[in-house]
């Protein structure tokens, strides 16, 4: 394996298939202690797979992996107890208390968090004494954060963590996430929420049809240099990427008698930059992801 002296995950030319679908084609990606990578991808290009290979949950077909020094798919118990997990989707355990499940799980590590801190990190103290299964969807998913970073993990994976916060909900979880970082937490991230990358990651990498299409920070991701121009005419939303936005406007105001309808100019955005990379695949390969 290449060595990359200090990276907390390496993958080198990871591949996996499930049958004739090929979910993985040769990824690689390094991230440092403390670092937070952002996976970004359209549904089925190979985000979860690459994810749940890192947490061991999954084995690869080929190609190296490791994580805190550890073969994920050779985990020890010592390994196991650094690693911090959020799903998608965790078990209800609808019978226990939020404070009774958080407390419980803090027995399985040698050096867990504070069971009160945590519980106050993810804002559940007025829900300390309700039932799991009473919980809304957004303070179920607070659970699952506070499960996940109860164990003082070094590595933290984060899948879609933020599903079903409301707006200032993910703010707070951000300021969490800063703190994690600045304490030396590694954090592996996949959102579909190009806004929580930009605040969040370090770095990103945008996955497409198992393969990595672009990666570095989120200013450098895509052509970043390019202005937005919108506009509407007889009903129709246009919108039109130009690195000269004052002289495309003025051509575009001589098409008009007067103002033109809801004119906007913003530089592009992660968003942007993302949505043209996946469209740009779909042109080069052809169909949609599945």
């Amino acid at each position: 394996m290449p060595d990359y002296p200090g990276s907390a995950i390496i993958a080198v030319d990871v591949t996996k298939t499930y049958g004739d679908f090929t979910a993985l084609a040769g990824v690689s990606i390094r991230v440092q202690p403390g670092e937070c990578l952002a996976i970004l991808g359209p549904n089925g290009a190979g985000k979860t797979t690459l994810t749940e290979i890192l947490e061991g949950y999954r084995d690869r077909d080929s190609g190296e992996v490791s994580v805190l020094g550890v073969d994920p798919g050779k985990p020890n118990p010592a390994w196991k107890a650094k690693i911090g997990i959020v799903l998608q989707q965790a078990s209800d355990m609808a019978d226990l208390t939020v404070g009774e499940t958080i407390a419980h799980f803090a027995k399985y590590y040698p050096n867990p968090a504070n069971v009160d801190e945590v519980i106050g990190a993810v804002g559940l103290v007025e829900k300390v004494n309700s039932r799991n299964g009473k919980l809304s969807g957004g303070q179920r998913r607070r659970l699952d954060v506070a499960l996940g970073i109860i164990g003082n993990p070094e590595v933290l994976f984060l899948d879609e963590p933020t599903t079903g916060f409301d707006p200032e909900a993910r703010r707070e979880f951000w300021v969490l996430i800063d703190r994690l970082k600045s304490e030396g937490t590694t954090i592996l991230l996949t959102t579909h929420y190009l806004d929580e990358a930009q605040y969040l990651a370090d770095r990103v990498a945008v996955i497409a049809r198992g393969r990595i299409v672009a990666e570095g920070v989120p200013d450098s991701i895509g052509d970043r240099d390019n202005a937005i121009v919108s506009w509407t005419h007889n009903g129709k939303e246009f919108t039109e990427s130009t690195a000269e936005p004052t002289a495309f406007v003025q051509k575009l105001a001589a098409q008009f008698s007067g103002e033109i309808p809801h004119l906007s100019v913003r530089r592009a955005s992660l968003e942007d930059a993302y949505l043209e990379l996946i469209a740009q695949d779909r042109d080069t390969n052809g169909g949609d992801l599945s």
